[in-house]
């Protein structure tokens, strides 16, 4: 395993440890570090993969950062370093879920991850798997491997990356233990993967006695022969017949030579291979006469160096440049016409990274053909231009292959379509081969903004994909309220510098304003040319190009949006024609969270007004209630709370309607004060169930709701309980004992008109505490729901003698640590004190 990057070191950890990388001063890399690195080697190996990482959780609460790429060049690959857990990607999707992900082929992950395709549309298979020790969630093992068209992964491929996963989690969770903060801050290491492919120097000794003709062979020599030691003939005939004739004829004059003279020889010859491959062979001799005299001993070995050189001085003599690349973009290979071609050494240019050290290589428009080669079996060919002078353009082929890539290249003409950005660096996207390599993010932001459902996701979903796709290092957006335009989101600018410019009205002159009055996109390839145009207008320190673009949505002015650069640049006319393209679709974007910010604001008013704004208080009693809203989807739900003073005890009720929406809320407020009334008018518990079923059913046919309904005696602290398909409470006991409850039940509400709801009766103690909640309190994806109340109860029991307030916080605060919760939640709890005082929960 060979570390290869220039990353640098990465910042302290709080541990006290680097979150690393191999540092450029030569020293060791952090303990963290290697474990990763190793468990990411093993894994592509066990896998059968050519590449592959380690995505850890980083100080940013939903941001993944790439702590380990093995097998590729980190450079190419510097857009996937950052990974936002709620973007649907498959490491993300890994992580979010607790689930491995495993897509065999390009046609499954365009299925499942259109954005990945969009972003890599190469055909390659990869494998995800979650590193989660519990409830705490570490990052995500990938690799990646040639794609398995039509075939989905095997189950022995799964079983080897599981096992690999938990062989890093376990890995991890000792680092954790041991004091380290398993996290990452910077950049990836590189890791260049072990070759599999490079044969082995072997080397094989003999003994030949010259008077007898026989020859004793170790096990080595007869394995380069291809002979098992046993079968070795034992004469030199069985070395001559691997020779040429004329290799043989210097074979018998070497040792003529020896046996007379007993001067060393050492001889070069070709000796064929089993295969039938020359191999290239060093022969040493020495005569050994018993007595001192002439003799007619001689030893001797065989040293077997591969193909390498014979393919060296194969390729030195072809006319066209030929050169070899690791899958770290290290150059391991090149002959003398690529020296002649490219105007440099083999001392300058081996080992060294290829657009390092020839950097009009490392041209987006030609990065992305590393990276096609680098992720598919398929050749790629491209037109690249080098520095001006003599043979300008030339013509490159890749050939890919498991440990790199060989590439040929010659002398071209320059090609027809005249790409502006590569014959003139820095004015943008000219050529088809530059549009291909940089717009794929804006094709990804395309379909990242049709799953953005608010303006401040929109504005997100912009600074991920837009401005790396350009090169951009700032971004503001402004949206227009009463001929007003107000700033809605920035990044990169100087704190403080955009807020001289919030508020302003559409009659000032500047040039985030004109370009929405006027339609029109307006492009500066630097400051200068910005203040030549606004004289007067306040500049910030940087020095680059801006960017304002118009945000219109079907002939609507929406606002304006403002890209910087950090260095002066051109816009090609196909630059700003997508440009342009992408506001409008960012446009739309925000028009339609705008739309849905203005409804949910409703709905959640509508959902708030529903539940009770203060439970009633009693002597004896306590309660307290929270409810969370879900973090995805952003629409209201149907979970409800409610506590009721029947007059002949205290009715603490949860209910959860299906789905979500303003059809649920309505459902859950017609159900929550059907509940109430049946409560009031004395009804008994399996009465008051056994009526708002049919009251559903009814009302909504076809909608399903859960229930749970506790009438409670605060003096004598007597219980009675019916529950609809509805998660078992918790009873915390007086002396700290926690247990899930086993209330008979009956089916959910909504289904069944004759349905019957059994009670159970109930006590609780002076100091005993019950919870009701939802399932949205202990659901997760891809853990079983049991696990989630078992973890509740811990956390309840763990809470321990804590007040209401304090409890109930504690529970909500542990479950929005979830990324991922789907569903709302609704919480109640209600305590029986000893003394008939009303305390304060």
């Amino acid at each position: 395993m060979t570390w290869y990057g220039a990353a640098g070191p990465a910042p302290p950890s709080e541990s006290g440890a680097t979150t690393g990388s191999a540092n450029s001063d030569g020293q060791a890399p952090d303990e963290l570090a290697l474990v990763l690195a190793q468990a990411a080697v093993n894994a592509i190996e066990s896998a059968g993969g050519f590449a592959g990482g380690v995505y850890l959780r980083s100080r940013t609460p939903g941001l993944l950062r790439m702590a380990v790429l093995g097998g590729l060049p980190g450079r190419l690959f510097r857009p996937w370093w950052r990974m936002h857990v709620n973007r649907p990607f498959p490491v993300a999707e890994a992580y979010r879920s607790g689930r491995a992900v495993h897509l065999g082929d390009a046609e499954e992950a365009m299925r499942r991850f259109p954005q990945l395709m969009a972003g890599l549309p190469f055909p390659f298979g990869s494998l995800y798997v979650p590193l989660a020790d519990g409830r705490e969630k570490f990052g995500v093992l990938v690799v990646l491997r040639a794609a398995t068209t039509g075939v989905p992964v095997d189950e022995t491929d799964r079983r080897r990356m599981r096992q690999a996963g938990e062989r890093l989690t376990g890995d991890l969770a000792r680092l954790r233990a041991a004091g380290h903060a398993v996290e990452w801050e910077g950049e990836p290491v590189c890791v260049h993967l072990p070759s599999v492919t490079t044969p082995p120097v072997r080397i094989g000794n003999f003994d030949w006695d010259l008077a007898a003709g026989t020859v004793t062979a170790d096990d080595e020599l007869c394995a380069i022969l291809g002979t098992p030691p046993g079968s070795f003939p034992g004469t030199i005939g069985a070395l001559a017949a691997r020779l040429a004739p004329e290799d043989a004829y210097g074979l018998w004059a070497v040792a003529r030579h020896v046996a007379k003279s007993g001067a060393p020889a050492t001889r070069r010859m070709r000796l064929r291979g089993p295969d039938g491959r020359p191999h290239l062979l060093e022969l040493s001799a020495r005569a050994r006469p018993p007595g001192g005299g002439p003799g007619g001993r001689l030893t001797g070995f065989l040293v077997d160096f591969g193909t390498g050189p014979v393919v060296a001085e194969a390729t030195d003599r072809l006319p066209r440049a030929i050169l070899s690349l690791d899958r770290v973009g290290r150059v391991t290979y090149l002959n003398r016409s690529a020296e002649t071609l490219l105007g440099h050494a083999r001392s300058h240019l081996m080992g060294r990274v290829l657009w390092e050290v020839l950097p009009w290589f490392g041209h987006p428009a030609y990065e992305e053909h590393f990276r096609a080669a680098l992720l598919s079996d398929k050749d790629v060919h491209f037109e690249a231009r080098r520095a001006p002078g003599p043979q300008e353009w030339l013509s490159v082929s890749l050939y890919p292959g498991h440990g790199g890539l060989t590439a040929t290249l010659a002398p071209a003409d320059e090609p027809a379509y005249t790409p502006g950005s590569v014959a003139r660096p820095g004015v943008g996207l000219g050529s088809p081969a530059d549009r291909a390599s940089a717009l794929y993010r804006p094709v990804a932001l395309a379909i990242a903004l049709t799953e953005a459902v608010t303006a401040r996701q929109v504005s997100a979903v912009v600074t991920e994909e837009l401005l790396p796709a350009f090169g951009g290092r700032q971004l503001a957006i402004y949206l227009l309220n009463e001929r007003h335009l107000y700033l809605s989101w920035e990044t990169g600018f100087p704190q403080g510098f955009l807020d001289r410019f919030d508020g302003v009205a559409l009659d000032a002159r500047l040039p985030g304003v004109e370009t929405l009055t006027s339609g029109r996109p307006l492009f500066f390839e630097s400051m200068e040319h910005l203040a030549a145009a606004y004289p007067g207008i306040p500049m910030d320190s940087h020095v680059g190009a801006r960017a304002f673009l118009p945000l219109i949505a079907s002939g609507r002015p929406v606002g304006s949006c403002i890209l910087g650069f950090d260095q002066p640049r051109g816009f090609s006319a196909e630059e700003r024609t997508v440009l342009t393209a992408l506001a409008g679709l960012i446009a739309q974007a925000l028009k339609r969270a705008q739309r849905y910010d203005t409804e949910a604001a409703l709905a959640r008013g509508l959902q708030s007004a529903l539940l009770p704004h203060r439970l009633p208080v009693m002597e004896h009693v306590g309660t307290v209630a929270r409810y969370l809203p879900g973090t995805q989807g952003m629409e209201v739900g149907g979970d409800w709370y409610d506590v009721v003073d029947t007059g002949k005890g205290l009715a603490l009720v949860v209910g959860d309607v299906q789905g979500h929406g303003v059809a649920a809320a309505a459902t859950m407020g017609q159900l929550r004060s059907a509940v109430r009334a049946f409560a009031l008018a004395g009804q008994a518990p399996q009465e008051v169930m056994r009526n708002t079923n049919r009251l559903l059913i009814d009302i909504d046919p076809g909608q399903f709701a859960s229930c749970c309904y506790i009438v409670l005696d605060p003096v004598s602290g007597s219980a009675q309980a019916v529950r609809a398909g509805h998660p078992q409470p918790l009873l915390r006991h007086s002396d700290g004992g926690t247990e899930v409850l086993d209330l008979a039940g009956g089916i959910v509400l909504g289904v069944d008109p004759k349905a019957t709801y059994p009670v159970t009766g109930l006590h609780l103690e002076p100091g005993a505490v019950l919870a009701l909640f939802t399932d949205g309190l202990v659901e997760q994806p891809g853990i079983d729901i049991d696990l989630g109340i078992e973890r509740l109860r811990a956390t309840f029991a763990e809470i321990g003698s804590s007040s209401l307030n304090a409890t109930a916080d504690r529970l909500i605060r542990e479950a929005r640590q979830a990324a991922d919760r789907l569903d709302d939640i609704a919480l109640l709890l209600a305590a029986r004190w000893a003394e008939p005082t009303r305390q304060v929960p």
